[in-house]
């Protein structure tokens, strides 16, 4: 049986909500996770970097999910290229 956005937790749901769209809110998109997750840009993008290749974000939001997933891999080849 498929995996559903139900098997995401409610923060990962949150992350994927927010960064959708966090332009939309004032301020720095850094201000904003610290004040949203109560976690550090550092580790929010890990996480976000990790939620990106669970099926269930594939489910409930393919188009931002490819997205981020070619910005992921842009900058891998990125750094690949520079070693």
């Amino acid at each position: 049986m498929p995996e559903t956005t139900t098997s995401l937790t409610d923060e990962l749901r949150e992350i994927l909500s927010f960064e959708r769209g966090w332009w939309k809110y004032a301020g720095a998109k850094e201000t904003e996770i610290r004040h949203r997750f109560d976690m550090s840009p550092t580790r929010y993008a890990q996480v976000l970097l990790g939620v990106i290749d669970h099926p269930a974000a594939m489910a409930a939001d393919p188009t931002l999910v490819r997205r981020l997933q070619r910005l992921r891999d842009g900058r891998r080849a990125q750094r690949t290229r520079l070693t």
